[in-house]
């Protein structure tokens, strides 16, 4: 009885497991759907035709502005303006519920490499949020599908766009000011060093 008792334990324990991989794969396959669907709309803007965008979209997405939300529909609660502290311009951020993307403004082009981008930006404020969350996610606080990501978009190595998901009011913040930041020092090395 008690051998029959543990294999069932660890059934249950592998059966759980295994929902857990599937709401994971869930996740991941509507992140990359999305992320696909981002660069459908990137094609387009830059003139490609693919096979299965019928001709009457092909027009819609060419005449939209960069500005404008790559996926049609989505709808922006709020467009912030990062400025430097000379009031100059340096990104949009495009938020909506579960959603922000951060747009370089059209005069800007920041490269991935110019410091303090990666080894703030990205390991000190966006891996951090993606570790606690996966914290949060192993003490069953948090379902995984609700974990915070995020994608950098470039054009070589100009960062094109920073899309994040997974938010709350108080990261939200936290990012803006973040990102900022980033983006400013960046921006200040950028004309040292023209």
């Amino acid at each position: 009885m008690d051998q029959d008792a543990e294999k069932i334990k660890r059934l249950v324990f592998f059966k759980k497991k295994l929902e857990e991989k599937v709401v994971t794969l869930e996740s991941e396959l509507k992140e990359l759907q999305a992320m696909l669907e981002t660069v459908n709309s990137m094609l387009l803007e830059k003139g490609f035709r693919h096979a299965e965008i019928k001709a009457e979209a092909i027009t819609a997405e060419i005449s939209q502005s960069h500005e404008e939300p790559l996926a049609g529909s989505i709808e922006y609660e709020n467009i912030i303006p990062l400025k430097t502290f000379n009031d100059e311009l340096l990104a949009n951020l495009y938020v909506s519920e579960n959603l922000l993307r951060v747009v370089p403004a059209e005069n800007k082009t920041f490269n991935i490499n110019t410091p303090p981008f990666t080894p703030f930006l990205i390991e000190k404020v966006f891996i951090k949020m993606k570790e606690k969350d996966n914290e949060l996610i192993r003490a069953g606080q948090l379902s995984p599908d609700k974990i915070f990501s995020y994608d950098i978009i470039q054009d070589g190595n100009a960062i094109r766009e920073i899309v994040i998901k997974n938010f709350d009011a108080d990261r939200l913040r936290e990012l803006k000011s973040s990102i900022r930041w980033t983006l400013e020092k960046m921006y200040e090395k950028m004309k040292s060093q023209s």
